[in-house]
């Protein structure tokens, strides 16, 4: 546990206002340990755009929805943590060694709402792109999830912070309990998606797809834990402690949400778009490997083959 000595002086009686980390002072060493987790998120997400982007001809382009969309709510993400960081450094002013709240700006929190409001749909429809589900059936599900998910994190911003401005410990519970409603609904349909797929893909493809669910799953629990921090700190917790807790804890889920989660759904396309590739149902001009190993030979178009054979591409080269 931080000493309180190392964790900086509190000012008389800080008001809880939603977004309470605006409230309270800080030590120089911890002001910059939230800074410095807003910056290694937003660098991480911004590697895991660019991963992403440059790695989206490793799939093949009926599982591209997942690498394309991965790419870009890490973007939105990064933004989001720009934002976040511009805003942390505006909202205090440093004081004889402390950073306090500034007279006439304060730290929006409100903005990872933003942020999620847009990345957590995008998350399901990238988890749905590599599941087995196809025509009605994936576009249904697809609607489904965007429109709960969107639900969730809209009616939790207005417990966090539009009612009473997130003070009313009543108005965050009444709040909470609709947010997890679509909560549920989302798990149950990506849930059932993913289960729905085993029949249709390898042993070791379908531990992959999995795994990766689990990890969104369970990641995605921990955001309606630090939420609920609202409901149990009071003006005489020790608010600098909680506030680091939130604060980092929302940077490194975010990580695991979207740059993590991201690279194992990428390490499905792969390996779905291999099993194609050795079915003979899909074509792909490079082969396919996953951690070093060649999981399917390129398997190029008939037009590009048949080019090639007669002379007129590389396979018909001398």
């Amino acid at each position: 546990m931080i000493p309180t000595s190392v964790l900086g002086a509190l000012p008389t009686a800080p008001p809880v206002d939603g977004e309470f980390a605006s409230e309270v002072v800080y030590s120089s060493g911890v002001w910059h340990l939230i800074e410095y987790g807003f910056a290694v998120a937003g660098f991480a997400l911004l590697a895991g755009a660019a991963y992403s982007v440059l790695g989206r001809h490793e799939v093949g382009t009926k599982y591209r929805t997942a690498v394309h969309g991965s790419a870009l709510l890490q973007a939105v993400a990064a933004l989001a943590y720009l934002g976040l960081f511009v805003s942390w450094h505006t909202g205090f002013d440093l004081v004889n060694g402390f950073y306090v709240p500034a007279a006439d700006s304060r730290f929006n929190g409100g903005l990872r709402y933003a942020d999620w409001s847009v990345t957590v749909p995008l998350l399901g429809v990238e988890l749905l792109a590599v599941t087995t589900l196809a025509g009605k059936a994936l576009s249904r599900a697809r609607v489904v999830t965007i429109v709960s998910a969107f639900l969730m994190i809209i009616t939790g911003f207005l417990g966090a912070e539009v009612f009473d401005n997130g003070t009313s410990a009543t108005w965050l519970n009444i709040w909470a309990a609709v947010s997890t409603v679509f909560f549920l609904v989302m798990y149950a349909v990506l849930g059932k998606a993913v289960l729905d797929s085993r029949a249709g893909l390898s042993g070791s493809t379908f531990t992959s797809l999995l795994r990766s669910t689990i990890v969104l799953f369970s990641i995605f629990g921990a955001y309606p834990l630090l939420y609920l921090v609202q409901v149990l700190v009071t003006p005489n917790s020790n608010l600098v402690l909680w506030a680091v807790v939130v604060q980092l804890g929302f940077s490194f889920s975010d990580i695991i949400a979207k740059v993590g989660f991201g690279a194992m759904i990428h390490k499905v396309a792969k390996l779905r778009t291999a099993e194609d590739m050795n079915a003979g149902v899909q074509t792909h001009d490079e082969p396919v490997y996953v951690a070093h190993e060649l999981q399917a030979a390129p398997r190029p178009a008939v037009a590009t083959a048949l080019a090639g054979a007669n002379g007129h591409g590389p396979a018909g080269e001398r």
